[in-house]
């Protein structure tokens, strides 16, 4: 049985996640700030009060995992605040880039010592933090910090290698969540369903690789 940790599971992407990984037998520890009623009706590991932001809270994660071995971490907390050039409040960048940036760094290294020899990496990103694909300007603290967690992404991949340590950088689609004010194209049942299917074709060889949920390779 493969044991998963997935953080920002009470809800939308992150809880359609656990939904899948429970459904097919793997051992879920829902990692939230706070639990919801559809996270319980799962029967997975809950584990409230986990603040990505927080060394002391991902420390509290790391006990709670105990001995268990990793066989996937999903980085998926985030968070958005519409930053414009016309309205930048520069709290509010700084708010982004500790959930979006250094939260997916912070809680892997976090778990590092708990992650094995062919384990996999999950980063929840955004195509927003693709500079070539960057046509619209504005959502600058999303942009950039999602930018800033690709390039950590990346260096992860490299410097996980050597233990056998696969990362994945996955777009989930324009998903119809309350961080999207329920706008969007994609359910997010439809969004966990690619983005499981990309973590589980992930391999050493494609570590570091930057996709769609639908399988699309995304620009850097």
């Amino acid at each position: 049985m493969a044991v998963a940790v997935v953080t920002g599971a009470n809800r939308g992407i992150g809880l359609e996640i656990c939904r899948r990984l429970a459904k097919r037998g793997d051992a879920v520890i829902a990692a939230c700030r706070q639990g919801s009623a559809g996270l319980a009706e799962l029967g997975v590991d809950v584990v409230e009060g986990v603040d990505v932001t927080s060394d002391a809270s991902v420390a509290a994660l790391r006990e709670h995992v105990g001995d268990r071995s990793l066989d996937l971490l999903v980085n998926n907390a985030g968070i958005l605040r519409r930053v414009d050039l016309a309205s930048l409040d520069f709290d509010s960048c700084r708010q982004q880039f500790e959930v979006n940036a250094l939260g997916p760094l912070r809680v892997t290294h976090g778990l590092l010592d708990c992650l094995i020899d062919g384990s996999k990496v999950a980063i929840i990103t955004s195509r927003m933090g693709s500079i070539a694909d960057n046509t619209s300007g504005s959502h600058y603290a999303y942009r950039m910090s999602k930018a800033a967690v690709n390039m950590a992404g990346v260096s992860l991949a490299k410097d996980l290698s050597s233990r056998g340590i696969s990362v994945a950088l996955l777009h989930p689609g324009y998903v119809r969540t309350d961080m999207t004010g329920k706008h969007g194209n994609v359910e997010p049942s439809e969004a966990a369903a690619g983005l499981v299917a990309r973590i589980d074709a992930l391999t050493p060889f494609s570590s570091g690789g930057f996709w769609h949920a639908n399988g699309e390779r995304l620009p850097w």
